[in-house]
C-alpha cells in the first residue's frame, strides 16, 4: 500500500497564522507562475489556486527541485518501477523519454527542496500532482509519452523527501482540504461542502476504487 499524504487533521493542527505571523507554505514553482517547466513554460499552473496566494494571512516560497536538478528545458522525467519513496529506497529510477537515468538529478533537486523549506521553516507544501518530483497523490507509471498512459498510485520524488522530513503535503486538486485550509486564513470564507480532495474524486475512484 503506497504512503500518501491523507492528512484529515492536518487543518486544525496548523497553528494560528496572521499578518505579521503567516503560514509560510512551500509551493511548486510553476504554480507561482515560473516558467520551470520542460518547456519553460507554467504549464498555465499559475492560475491553479485562484487568488489564495494574495491573502496577508499566508506567504508563498516557490521552489522547482526539477529545475533546479536538471535545469529549463530539459527532457520530460517520469517514474519507473514505483514512486518515489521506492526511488529513496533504491527500487525505482526517474528516466526520460529516451531512457536517460535522471534520478541523480532528481535527488539533488528534491534534497535542495528539503533544504529550502526548513531555511524557511515552512508550516505545509502545495504542490502540483501527478508531477515524478511533486506528485502526491498520483505519478505516471512509466513514460507518459506512452499509450495508453500510465499512472500508480503514490508520490514524486520531492513529495517522499518532504514527508519523510514530516513536513506535510497538499495537492492542488485537493479542493476539500484546500477550502477547509482557506478558512483558517479568512474567517470570512466559507468553504463549499460538496468540494472533495484528489482521491475522493470520480476519477480515482475509477482507476483504485474508495479506500483511496
Amino acid at each position: 500500500m503506497p504512503r500518501l499524504p491523507h492528512q484529515p487533521h492536518l487543518v486544525h493542527t496548523l497553528r494560528a497564522p496572521s499578518p505579521t505571523d503567516p503560514w509560510r507554505v512551500l509551493l511548486s514553482g510553476c504554480m507561482a507562475g515560473w516558467g520551470c517547466g520542460i518547456d519553460g513554460s507554467s504549464y498555465g499552473m499559475d492560475q491553479a489556486l485562484g487568488d489564495l496566494f494574495t491573502l496577508q494571512t499566508l506567504q508563498a516560497l516557490p521552489f522547482c527541485p526539477e529545475q533546479h536538478g536538471m535545469g529549463t528545458p530539459r527532457t520530460m522525467p517520469d517514474l519507473h518501477g514505483g514512486d518515489g519513496f521506492d526511488v529513496l529506497a533504491g527500487r525505482a529510477h526517474v528516466l526520460d523519454e529516451h531512457g536517460a537515468d535522471l534520478t541523480g538529478p532528481m535527488l539533488a533537486g528534491a534534497r535542495a527542496m528539503l533544504a529550502f523549506a526548513r531555511r524557511h521553516q515552512v508550516d505545509l507544501a502545495i504542490l502540483t500532482d501527478m508531477s515524478a518530483a511533486c506528485g502526491s497523490q498520483v505519478v505516471s507509471d512509466g513514460c507518459r509519452y506512452d499509450q495508453p498512459r500510465g499512472f500508480r498510485r503514490g508520490v514524486g520524488v520531492a513529495t517522499a523527501v518532504l514527508l519523510e522530513a514530516g513536513i506535510p503535503v497538499v495537492s492542488w486538486r485537493d479542493f476539500r482540504t484546500l477550502g477547509r485550509l482557506r478558512a483558517r486564513l479568512d474567517p470570512g470564507f466559507v468553504p463549499d461542502p460538496q468540494a472533495r480532495d484528489h482521491h475522493e474524486s470520480d476519477w480515482y475512484r475509477e482507476q483504485w476504487g474508495a479506500e483511496g
